[in-house]
């Protein structure tokens, strides 16, 4: 691993979700306020490792590679420990279950396409739900915790934000899925006019492709 700030700050967030996540599991309002902390110092950490490693010129296959694990790693423990404290539940569970299904769907989309060298840049309107989804899972970490805000508890506004984000994710995944498959039916073709005794060569990719 290449020691340089980016990358330690990188594993310090992958090092910061059990502790949020058994900090909120705790079920106490000191508990919850230290697992608010726990993540915010996560959610900050995202925003400084990508800056700091393009300022700095610092950028590494290895901080490239485990950026996202840590990302997807923090978002689907807390959605489960959510889940599993009762915070999130009954339909309010379908846009966690989105949220999930969605990382899972485009982190197989980016394997693929990796194999084919070709990216798979984040748009605008995934870095707004990523954004609307940290700040629903701060609320929804707090919880009762935190003071009323007019009418709507702290969980209330996490769960229209986990609302909100889930729709995002519905429409990024789709964008990322539609582009995907232009690449898919453009190997596809160009594997279909090779000779046919080059036809040996394309497997491995349709093999890794599945």
């Amino acid at each position: 691993m290449p020691a340089n700030l980016p990358n330690a700050l990188t594993v310090s967030r992958i090092l910061a979700t059990p502790v949020v996540c058994v900090l909120a599991v705790l079920g106490t309002a000191f508990g919850n306020w230290l697992a608010l902390a726990a993540y915010l110092y996560a959610c900050i950490t995202d925003f400084l490792d990508g800056y700091l490693a393009r300022s700095r010129k610092q950028q590494s296959p290895f901080g490239e590679m485990l950026d996202p694990i840590a990302d997807k790693l923090l978002v689907g423990a807390l959605l489960l420990v959510l889940v599993g404290i009762g915070r999130i539940s009954g339909i309010d569970m379908l846009p966690a279950l989105i949220i999930l299904c969605r990382e899972i769907v485009v982190s197989g989309l980016r394997e693929y396409l990796a194999r084919l060298n070709v990216g798979m840049p984040v748009t605008r309107l995934a870095k707004w739900k990523t954004t609307l989804q940290m700040v629903a899972l701060g609320f929804l970490i707090v919880g009762d915790a935190a003071p009323s805000f007019g009418p709507l508890a702290a969980t209330d506004i996490g769960l229209w934000g986990l609302w909100l984000a889930a729709v995002l994710t519905l429409m990024t995944g789709y964008d990322y899925l539609r582009a995907s498959l232009r690449h898919v039916v453009g190997v596809a073709a160009s594997n279909s006019q090779e000779p046919a005794g080059e036809e040996h060569q394309a497997r491995p990719l349709e093999r890794a492709g599945g």
